[in-house]
């Protein structure tokens, strides 16, 4: 990781993603109308299991980082792969690893991760 990263990352606050308030933020690579049509469907689906939002304004880095500034845990990209196979990219705000799953995926993916249950089993 590229030490002005990691000098960011230091800053930001790292809390459980079960307590954050925005536990996903929706993204979507570009203005392109078919990313838009998938990315709302994604949204309204997400939205039902997930304190979570989408963002369409300005480049991606940026969302990403304002994303890690508020502390949402999880960022979901919806890109032109998502329109070939059907998935969708995962970024972790406290590892910064991505990786992709099926959009009927997201939520086992995500659900366990931000489950109050982490904080409340002993």
């Amino acid at each position: 990781m590229k030490p002005q990263i990691e000098a960011i990352n230091d800053r930001l606050s790292k809390h459980d993603s079960s307590i954050a308030q925005i536990q996903e933020q929706l993204l979507k690579f570009c203005t392109k109308e078919e990313l838009t049509k998938v990315a709302s469907e994604v949204y309204d689906k997400l939205k039902l299991s997930f304190n979570c939002q989408y963002d369409e304004k300005d480049a991606i880095g940026r969302r990403y980082r304002r994303q890690d500034a508020i502390g949402t845990p999880y960022c979901v990209t919806i890109d032109f792969e998502t329109l070939e196979n059907e998935t969708v990219t995962i970024r972790d705000r406290d590892t910064l690893e991505q990786y992709r799953v099926k959009i009927s995926d997201i939520k086992a993916a995500v659900e366990g991760k931000v489950s109050m249950e982490n904080l409340l089993v002993l």
